[in-house]
């Protein structure tokens, strides 16, 4: 028998696609809608090939209410869900594309995720689905600095983001707050069980890294959001040069500073978040996912150059509106109440990342090399 039976929005996406195979890893079945809007299908025999199960897929807008409803038919025993499914800035403070998406496309962006939010959540009350992990973002912090004694942030940091994307994120976390909050205080004065409501607000700082078996990854459609998988393009000769938005921030090397958490720990921490609400039924609590290790774009550009074996082309170039100096995590309250802390190096994450786009430079529109293929299948 399962443990039981998750659905994961956005589930053939990055973070989405690490965190069904840890679900599936911890015994259990997992239902996935996605809309393939910037992921791909591929993604589901990756996961196969590693779990030796298979994730049911449905290829659905998480704003369709309607499509939401049928999944849950089908899957009664649907009791929690991930929610990862939104559009992603590459504006973000932790990102380096040359385009601010979320700035030009607000309207967009709003709909999709805050709309999106709205949408499944009533899909989740009329099938009486009762826990939801979100997948937010340190971006909601925005600039801690502007508070004393905030680096590395802390849960109880005032929340304050600087773009559309962080703005989204916040709101999405007001709404779940407020839904959850709602529902149990609605059934407690009714008299009824309340407390199977609850939800976690995970915000994680910059995601990176590939599964070690060097057969599964990021795989970005068009310009990466990221300054790793960037950096990755630059190494296989996809990209010219990085650009480095600023080296004027008041830092050891004049870059900004930013938290990576290889996307293996990240996702067993959705995986041990769910756990938590399914055994405490806490109502709404927050949780920073994060090393608490801060690390600058140019020591990642060094240590990235270094698994690779040559200096990667770079170009310093104006700071951009809406970036912060340091978004480092305290991640203290997840390592005492969840039991999680990272145990992968942001050195190891760059040579998983390595591993990967060098062996598929051209992620999953590619066959991955035979030999890591048939390592796979022998383990």
């Amino acid at each position: 028998m399962p443990v039981g039976t998750v659905l994961v929005t956005g589930g053939t996406g990055y973070i989405g696609s690490f965190t069904t195979l840890a679900l599936l890893d911890a015994g259990y079945d997992v239902v996935i809608v996605d809309s393939l809007y910037n992921s791909s299908k591929v993604a589901l025999d990756r996961i196969e090939l590693l779990a030796g199960r298979r994730p049911d897929f449905y290829q659905i807008d998480i704003t369709d209410e309607k499509a939401l409803d049928e999944v849950f038919a089908k899957h009664p025993a649907i009791d929690s869900v991930i929610h990862f499914a939104a559009l992603k800035a590459s504006f973000a403070p932790h990102s380096f594309s040359a385009v601010g998406e979320s700035s030009v496309i607000p309207l967009e962006y709003y709909r999709v995720n805050v709309g999106g939010s709205i949408a499944l959540l009533q899909s989740m009350s009329r099938n009486n689905v009762t826990n939801i992990v979100f997948s937010s973002s340190a971006t909601v912090y925005g600039d801690a600095t502007r508070f004393p004694n905030m680096i590395p942030i802390p849960e109880h940091c005032p929340i304050g983001p600087t773009n559309t994307y962080g703005r989204t994120k916040s709101m999405i976390e007001d709404v779940i707050s407020d839904y959850i909050n709602a529902q149990r205080n609605n059934l407690e004065k009714e008299g009824k069980p309340f407390q199977q409501w609850n939800g976690a607000l995970l915000r994680y700082f910059n995601p990176c890294g590939a599964h070690p078996s060097g057969i599964m990854g990021e795989d970005p459609q068009g310009i990466p959001f990221n300054l790793l998988p960037l950096l990755g393009q630059v190494a296989t000769g996809q990209r010219e040069k990085l650009l480095v938005y600023g080296e004027d921030y008041p830092s050891r090397d004049g870059t900004a500073i930013r938290d990576y958490i290889h996307v293996v720990d990240l996702a067993r921490g959705h995986l041990v978040a769910l756990n938590y609400l399914r055994a405490n039924q806490p109502g709404v609590k927050a949780w920073n996912l994060g090393s608490g290790r801060g690390s600058t774009v140019f020591e990642i550009i060094k240590a990235f150059s270094a698994v690779v074996g040559r200096d990667l082309k770079y170009e310093v170039v104006a700071r951009r509106a809406g970036d912060v100096l340091d978004l480092t995590a305290n991640p203290t309250l997840a390592n005492t109440e969840l039991n999680w802390k990272t145990e992968l190096t942001m050195e190891k994450a760059c040579e998983d990342l390595w591993r990967w786009v060098s062996n598929n430079p051209q992620g999953y529109r590619q066959e991955p090399p035979a030999e890591l293929l048939a390592a796979v299948k022998k383990a």
